[in-house]
């Protein structure tokens, strides 16, 4: 199966939809995305606006889902971006904070504070107060 993201007019997609390979053939048997394009479009629409995705991330970084955006400077599908200041890391395909991640970030619980654009830490000091 080969799977499509239908995007709207700002490149978020709002469906994905899984095509038969037998579809997307083109004239030398090899399987060609604009077929694929082409064959969704003659069911969805000629304004209908597709890109193919990769179940198994082999094109295009992230497998698409609803509510992904598709950045064509990319040519990658990416989550929701999690924070305003965060940016678009096109090598990982993942977004990055400003402010690098503490080096104990996997050891340690910590939150990202947008406000000061910093980690902030979530453990808890120990209440040594007796009473």
């Amino acid at each position: 199966m080969a799977h499509f993201a239908r995007l709207d007019e700002n490149n978020q997609v709002v469906s994905v939809n899984a095509v038969d390979n037998q579809c997307i053939l083109d004239e030398n048997g090899q399987e060609s995305e604009e077929v694929g394009i082409s064959f969704l479009k003659s069911i969805h629409g000629e304004d209908s606006r597709w890109v193919q995705t990769s179940y198994n991330n082999n094109i295009r970084g992230n497998y698409a889902g609803i509510g992904f955006s598709y950045f064509e400077e990319y040519d990658i599908f990416m989550q929701e971006k999690p924070f305003p200041s965060w940016i678009i890391n096109p090598q990982t395909v993942e977004w990055d904070p400003p402010t690098e991640r503490p080096t104990d970030f996997n050891e340690k619980p910590y939150a990202w504070n947008e406000e000061t654009l910093t980690w902030d830490s979530l453990e808890n000091p120990v209440d040594t107060e007796t009473t």
